[in-house]
């Protein structure tokens, strides 16, 4: 992942000393200090008579988005004649006004009593007509941003409407490790957040070409991040982002750091990598992750393997016990089509696989895991994939990956297995393995680096 001269491909890797902070690794900051911060800040940009657009997670994420957008609000002050909120979905399915309603902090039908003003909605990854083109990444230019990685295609830049119309595009999101960029947050919520399906494509191939385990938790401007750096700065918007570091399934806040979003990213990533990565001193033959309810199907759920993947022994085993899934993805049916698969199974028979959608390639990738293909010995997996969950055995087995019945699982008695590992909240922490760990590390223990403790029932959210 050469990034060249600059350390980011040529463009701004963000600056945390820029950006406006509060909190930091360890802390567990006070609502009202957080309201604080937020109306503060919000009040110190120019908005009168501009159209705002603020673009948030769905609900995959922790984040406490009723305290935040309810100060986001009052800083506001009315000064916007006219606020767009997007949920920024990227392919996920769509959020229902219930669903909204619980999300963003307000009771069914009240939207317009707790924020006077706004209009709500999803961002409709599959309605052309909500995109706006910016122009193009150019091949030449794609190569330089990946390292050299893809030396093409030219790529449409397009995005959500409501983004590229308005004055002043406002991101309020948490960073977390993620598999695709390194760190999520900032630019990721304009792409792949609210972006077209091209960005989507190109910067989730190049994230399952350097492998999940190589870039999960990787430090700084990746090649990825640095395409969705250079996307983000074709916006017309001024962009600001507020960047918060969440204590994973709570409402808690560790930090919050407001500025452009490369510069606020920076700052919480720097608290994320020192609160979300945990380190463990062996690997592990059997791991158990335990999916919270958030996550519908494997889809989003193989979050649970990206972040455990890197503590598994060699021919070891990860099960993802989710019996509240019962699809692979509602909206990426090729997933199913294609199985789970390792990058070399697709890079070394890429005439088969080149016109299948890019983006799904990389997902199959992601939890497929490390491996090698060849034409002699076929596929050969560093780890086996167990699915525990409600999807019946004939498809989990037709998409490549190992069946196991939950019924059979108990919880507690995996975890007493001096063999095993059980992550009772899997998702957003990343686990590591101690050797090469920087000075300081968190070492693994009862409760989580960020402060979690494990639910009694084991899959609560």
């Amino acid at each position: 992942m050469a990034a060249g001269e600059d350390g980011a491909f040529g463009t701004d890797p963000g600056d945390p000393g820029r950006a406006a902070r509060l909190g930091g690794p360890g802390e567990r900051l006070d609502p009202e200090d957080v309201r604080r911060f937020v109306v503060e800040q919000v009040r110190g940009v120019d908005l009168d008579g501009a159209r705002v657009c603020v673009v948030v997670p769905d609900a995959t994420r922790s984040c406490p988005l009723p305290l935040l957008l309810r100060a986001v609000h009052e800083g506001f002050a009315g000064r916007p004649r006219r606020v767009d909120v997007v949920i920024a979905l990227g392919t996920h399915q769509g959020m229902d006004e219930g669903q909204l309603a619980r999300h963003l902090g307000y009771g069914a039908g009240e939207l317009a009593a707790t924020y006077p003003g706004w209009t709500v909605v999803n961002h409709e990854s599959g309605d052309p007509g909500t995109f706006t083109s910016l122009g193009t990444i150019p091949a030449a230019r794609l190569a330089e941003l990946t390292g050299g990685l893809l030396p093409g295609p030219d790529v449409d830049v397009r995005i959500n409407r409501l983004v590229a119309e308005a004055d002043v595009a406002l991101v309020v999101g948490p960073v977390f490790p993620h598999e695709v960029v390194g760190f999520s947050g900032g630019n990721k919520y304009f792409f792949p957040g609210v972006s077209g399906q091209e960005v989507i494509d190109v910067s989730h191939w190049v994230g399952a070409l350097i492998t999940s385990a190589a870039m999960i938790g990787a430090r700084g401007v990746t090649p990825v991040r640095a395409l969705i750096n250079e996307a983000a700065s074709m916006v017309p918007a001024t962009r600001l982002a507020l960047c918060l570091v969440v204590a994973s399934g709570t409402d808690v806040l560790h930090a919050a750091a407001f500025g452009t979003p490369e510069d606020a990213w920076a700052a919480c990533a720097e608290v994320s990598a020192q609160t979300h990565v945990t380190y463990l001193d062996r690997p592990w033959r059997r791991v158990l992750s335990v999916i919270p309810e958030k996550y519908e199907d494997i889809w989003t759920a193989a979050k649970g393997f990206y972040k455990l993947e890197p503590v598994v022994a060699d021919g070891g085993e990860l099960v993802l016990y989710a019996p509240h899934i019962t699809q692979v993805s509602v909206m990426h049916p090729h997933i199913t089509r294609i199985g789970y698969h390792n990058r070399d199974y697709f890079t070394g028979q890429w005439e088969r696989f080149r016109d299948q959608p890019w983006g799904d390639l990389a997902h199959s990738t992601h939890l497929r895991g490390q491996g090698t293909w060849d034409p002699e010995h076929g596929e050969r997996n560093r780890v086996t994939v167990t699915l525990a969950t409600g999807i019946p055995r004939e498809v989990v087995e037709s998409v490549n990956l190992r069946y196991l019945d939950p019924a059979t699982i108990d919880v507690a008695a995996w975890a007493a297995d001096p063999d095993t590992f059980v992550e009772p909240h899997a998702g957003e922490v990343l686990y590591r393995l101690r050797d090469g760990a920087p000075a300081g590390a968190v070492a693994a223990a009862p409760g989580e680096a960020d402060g979690r403790e494990p639910s009694p029932e084991g899959a609560d959210e």
